[in-house]
């Protein structure tokens, strides 16, 4: 496994944590479709939370947020929209938020391509 993977999945094991903390339902991992992958599909309340996670040790380029294209946005919504039809839910709120790990900070970002369902 090269460096950046095993970083991307330390990253992703600390947003799972953090987010059971935070009193979210952990639905799915690294669910995958012929679309793309989502890191993390989670729940709380009656939302439904599709979870990219970015994991960067220093922000030389940008918040590590900021490396999410739109051309990666598009995968990530038709992902979210297979997940649905495989899973038959249509009957809550869905979002996109982004988590950051920077070194040891988390930065949760709700909402953050803009698209609410």
């Amino acid at each position: 496994m090269s460096y950046n993977r095993d970083k991307g999945a330390m990253g992703e094991s600390v947003a799972v944590e953090y987010l059971i903390s935070k009193k979210y339902r952990i639905l799915k991992t690294n669910y995958r479709s012929k679309a793309g992958e989502i890191d993390i599909i989670a729940s709380k309340e009656e939302d439904v939370v599709f979870v990219e996670v970015k994991t960067r040790s220093t922000t030389k380029y940008g918040n590590p947020g900021e490396a999410i294209s739109k051309s990666k946005k598009r995968h990530i919504i038709k992902t979210a929209m297979f997940y649905l039809v495989e899973n038959d839910d249509f009957n809550g709120n869905y979002r996109f938020d982004v988590i950051e790990i920077l070194s040891d900070k988390i930065n949760h970002i709700k909402n953050a391509f803009g698209v609410n369902w």
